[in-house]
């Protein structure tokens, strides 16, 4: 998980101990990626690095880069024998061409996606593959919806320029890939109801640990007031059972560098 439009003030040990779906979910894209033994390879957005340390697994040298340094903390604390470094997604280099590029749930919080592209593209050796997931039109509308219906509510002007996201179509991400020297050879838009964590807590958690942009500079009480507000707007349809479940729409992406 890593971040450009969101402040870097990620609550890693929050991340790894009560999200744990952001990672455990990436792990069959991994099949999609099908590191190989010797292959260098990129982690864009590593987080804490579970995800980076799987694919050491396989043989492949790969390392990790996030914008975020408490996540690159803790990935070094977690995996010793490999190597994190904070980067800009927007902007990285890389010391040799890489065999592939790796990444999982990132890339929306990425809003200049051409710049991204461009990087990543440099990144890889000719016939190098750029693996990705991250959310697509459509993900987690309903509760960003009510969180800019609960920011306007307490009188705060323009609530949707708080949103942190960039939720792209389809079409309009395979077309940035190929306008920058990729091959699109598979792309899919899925839904993915993911439950939350923590029982009733679970929708005020993540929105505290992914939404946070929304409540900058609120005080306590408002940004409670919000949180509240929007549970009460989406438990008729989200909340079932003692479990919060959050409308995740997911873009997979297999391309390959020209």
């Amino acid at each position: 998980m890593t971040n450009i439009c969101q402040p870097n003030n990620w609550n890693a040990t929050l991340y790894q101990d009560k999200h744990a779906f952001v990672w455990q979910y990436g792990e069959d894209l991994l099949q999609l990626l099908n590191p190989q033994p010797g292959e260098l390879i990129l982690d864009l957005g590593c987080g804490t690095g579970q995800l980076t340390e799987k694919i050491a697994q396989t043989g492949a040298e790969v390392s990790g880069i996030d914008s975020a340094p408490a996540m690159i903390e803790k990935a070094r604390q977690n995996y010793p024998h490999l190597n994190f470094d904070v980067a800009d997604v927007t902007y990285f280099q890389v010391k040799q061409p890489l065999d592939a590029v790796f990444s999982n749930a990132v890339l929306h919080w990425v809003k200049s996606a051409e710049k991204a592209i461009a990087s990543i593209h440099q990144a890889l050796k000719p016939g190098g593959r750029f693996v990705a997931e991250f959310g697509g039109r459509g993900n987690v509308q309903m509760i960003a919806q009510a969180l800019s219906s609960a920011v306007e509510a307490i009188a705060i002007p323009n609530a949707q320029t708080r949103n942190p996201w960039y939720f792209p179509r389809i079409a309009e991400y395979t077309t940035l890939l190929e306008h920058q020297g990729f091959d699109v050879i598979y792309a899919v838009l899925l839904a993915r109801p993911t439950p939350l964590a923590d029982g009733e807590a679970g929708l005020a958690n993540w929105i505290r640990m992914f939404a946070s942009a929304f409540l900058v500079g609120l005080s306590v009480e408002q940004q409670t007031q919000i949180i509240r507000n929007v549970e009460d707007h989406l438990k008729p349809r989200l909340y079932q059972e003692g479990t919060w479940t959050a409308d995740y729409r997911r873009i997979r992406i297999i391309a390959t560098k020209v």
